[in-house]
């Protein structure tokens, strides 16, 4: 069968405002996914045998544990596809930064898979399937930049400026499960309405938790604050500012000290994941 190759993109939040805490654990937030050009690849070969196979394996993370396979094997059980898939991943978003790496890897895996067997199902069986394997895989299935409330799957479609940003991550993994756990997060943010969004009100809560317990991350914000006002993303450890040019953030990333990964990126408001699908299955020449 037909290979196909897809993007994953990278996505930041740029503000996270946590609103309150629901019975079950999980936390009411208001925040603004920006969709990247940037991110990870995977390519899929369908099989018919019905296995999925996934190269190369992530270090310390189990096969069945992979947000790649288990997205897979939810679609097959719930659409009773018998099909099956060889999946390559090149991965380039770095881990455990708060970028949406193994979420977004999840979407694509839905995405792609519902064409290729060829499920039939609509995009908001996708989301909510997305919605078992974690809060932001919906933004990712959608496919478009976002205002989001609830746990973070209520999505409102947004225009933000395409500017540039540069992201660094430092050497060091938050978890996500430790922050949100912390007695000292900010758990009382006011709910803004999306009418009144303005950078001037952009924070994230979590940013003081982690800068406390991950010095590596305060250290990445002191440094990029030399050229915009800098935040988190997510729960971290990857830290960001914007820029109005690629110029202007090549510039600066050619400075970043060599013990941080970092990279530049133009945010998007449609993900290069329906772009290139739309292209693949319309005949039209990929673009990107």
């Amino acid at each position: 069968m037909t290979s196909i190759s897809l993007p994953s993109p990278a996505k930041l939040n740029l503000f996270l405002h946590i609103t309150g805490r629901r019975p079950d654990g999980y936390h009411e937030l208001q925040t603004l996914f920006q969709l990247l050009d940037f991110g990870d690849n995977l390519t899929f070969t369908p099989n018919s045998s019905g296995n999925i196979s996934l190269s190369p394996q992530i270090a310390n993370l189990a096969m069945a544990d992979n947000l790649i396979v288990r997205a897979a094997k939810l679609l097959q059980q719930h659409s009773g596809c018998a099909s099956g898939c060889d999946i390559l991943l090149d991965k380039q978003i770095p881990m455990g930064g708060g970028l949406g790496g193994g979420s977004s890897n999840a979407a694509t895996v839905l995405v792609a898979l519902n064409r290729l067997w060829q499920c039939g199902l609509s995009e908001d069986s996708l989301a909510q399937l997305g919605a078992q394997l974690g809060a932001d895989v919906a933004v990712f299935v959608r496919g478009y930049s976002a205002f989001a409330e609830g746990i973070g799957e209520l999505l409102t479609p947004v225009h933000i400026p395409e500017q540039w940003y540069l992201v660094i991550t430092p050497n060091v993994q938050v978890s996500t499960a430790e922050i949100f756990s912390n007695p000292q997060l900010t758990r009382n943010s006011s709910p803004i309405k999306i009418r009144a969004l303005s950078g001037e009100q952009y924070r994230n809560d979590c940013q003081a938790v982690v800068e406390q317990l991950y010095p590596a991350v305060k250290q990445a914000l002191e440094w990029i604050k030399d050229y915009n006002q800098p935040l988190m993303t997510g729960t971290g450890a990857s830290v960001f500012c914007s820029f109005d040019s690629q110029t202007e953030a090549q510039r600066a990333k050619d400075l970043v000290p060599k013990h941080w990964n970092a990279f530049i990126a133009r945010g998007v408001n449609r993900s290069s994941l329906h772009q290139r699908l739309e292209n693949f299955f319309t005949g039209a020449s990929p673009s990107g």
